[in-house]
């Protein structure tokens, strides 16, 4: 077997069989085949595609590239959440303690944001003292204790990931179904949770811009995950403008609170809903997903949600206060508003350039090496539909440096199209895929 001849095999639109991936991936989490070999090979999996096949084996030989984590400690039926990636996407830190509240173990290993699309380990983050480090003993111990725990991402899991990602980042390789679909399952599979529930965004502010791609996604991840005996359901969920008003890592978190308290946005707190519901369905706690939905918004309306998220944060080592029993955080050293230069109803709001410009000021990564601005980011006033007079400010930008401000105002200027008539309400959810 070389690299030389299965480059030529898919580039020719062949079919790689199982040990020829396997040979692949273990050579290249070694460092036995070199980048330029592997950048060729993706490229031509780019163009040729892979079959659903090919995708389960590439699948299956990055999530044992690494360490597979034993969960079996932990009492109950472990689920996890996974959202493909958005804008405004804070939902772990609302799901995850409602499903917990409601009895089911979350035992969560989280990534980092790059891009314009944030990473919940950076939003936690922002919480003061929090640690997203935890020994795997005491990992294990405070989910069998309190039912919850999330963590930063192990470089040993799934290790041929991290290479392949950064590889694909700078091939122009990165949104395609089965790559997406490897790097996602293998490290949700390497992660031990008995079921999983996919968030996966279709729109323009997402990898998927169109519903037959994401559909597509989304029913290659439930395969892979039932085909490793774990229970799967994927929700298919809008990403044509942000989600909730907030984009940038302590927006995010305070925006999750409010959530928690039962005073965020109204999209946000019903996606969670939903999600929360078929988590708690799938950790056998409800009799059927709209069982499930009744007992997450018990959570919500009764408060234990929020006395479990505090319950976490404080676990971890994050600061509550006492006097309070809420969190501070970090304010931004400037702020500046966008105001609207005509009035209509808001047709569109651009989730991508939301993200750039959120990105821009100093609330996201261009590299997976840059340090980020914990309290930058910008807080929308007006989502699609709502009626704007001239003058009214459209969304408020946040950051430690002015001239990243200036910057992300100067994007943020073309993200927002009018109409004189009111458009068509958007659907959250897409299709329930099981």
């Amino acid at each position: 077997m070389n690299m030389n001849d299965m480059i030529l095999k898919k580039r020719e639109g062949k079919t790689l069989t199982r040990e020829e991936i396997q040979f692949f991936i273990s050579g290249y989490t070694k460092g036995v085949i070199p980048d330029y070999q592997a950048a060729a090979l993706l490229m031509a999996i780019f163009f040729q595609k892979l079959t659903d096949e090919e995708t389960f084996y590439l699948t299956e030989a990055m999530q044992h590239s690494g360490d597979i984590i034993d969960l079996s400690a932990i009492k109950g039926i472990k689920v996890d959440k996974h959202s493909t990636g958005g804008v405004g996407d804070k939902t772990t830190l609302i799901v995850a303690p409602i499903a917990a509240a409601c009895g089911v173990p979350i035992a969560k290993m989280s990534g980092r944001g790059l891009g314009f699309t944030g990473g919940t380990i950076d939003k936690l983050e922002s919480i003061p003292g929090f640690r997203t480090v935890l020994e795997p003993e005491e990992f294990v111990n405070q989910v069998n204790e309190i039912g919850l725990s999330v963590i930063g991402q192990t470089a040993h899991i799934a290790a041929a990931d991290k290479k392949l990602y950064a590889l694909r980042d700078v091939t122009a390789t990165v949104d395609n179904a089965s790559l997406i679909t490897s790097s996602i399952m293998s490290k949700k599979l390497a992660a031990g949770s008995d079921a999983i529930i996919l968030d996966v965004k279709c729109g323009k502010g997402a990898f998927m811009e169109e519903m037959e791609e994401a559909e597509h996604l989304a029913n290659l991840m439930v395969s892979i995950g039932k085909s490793a005996g774990k229970k799967t359901i994927a929700i298919i969920t809008d990403m044509n403008q942000p989600l909730g008003n907030a984009v940038g890592n302590s927006l995010e978190v305070q925006e999750a609170i409010n959530t928690l308290k039962g005073d965020g946005p109204k999209d946000i707190e019903e996606l969670c809903l939903r999600l929360a519901s078929y988590m708690i369905f799938v950790g056998e706690k409800a009799d059927s997903p709209e069982h499930g939905y009744q007992l997450a918004q018990e959570a919500l309306d009764t408060g234990s949600a929020y006395r479990k998220f505090l319950e976490f944060v404080e676990r971890q080592g994050g600061i509550v206060s006492k006097e309070h029993g809420d969190i501070s955080l970090s304010p931004a050293a400037y702020e500046s508003k966008l105001f609207a230069k005509e009035e209509g109803y808001l047709l569109e709001v651009e989730a991508k350039k939301i993200g750039v410009a959120s990105q821009h000021t100093g609330a996201g990564r261009e590299t997976k090496e840059d340090t980020i601005d914990l309290s930058a980011g910008i807080l929308l006033h007006k989502k699609i539909g709502d009626a704007v007079k001239k003058g009214e400010c459209l969304a408020t930008v946040y950051g430690n440096r002015e001239d990243k401000v200036q910057r992300a105002m100067t994007e943020l200027e073309d993200a927002f199209t009018f109409s004189k008539k009111m458009p068509r309400k958007i659907s959250l959810i897409k299709k329930i895929i099981e």
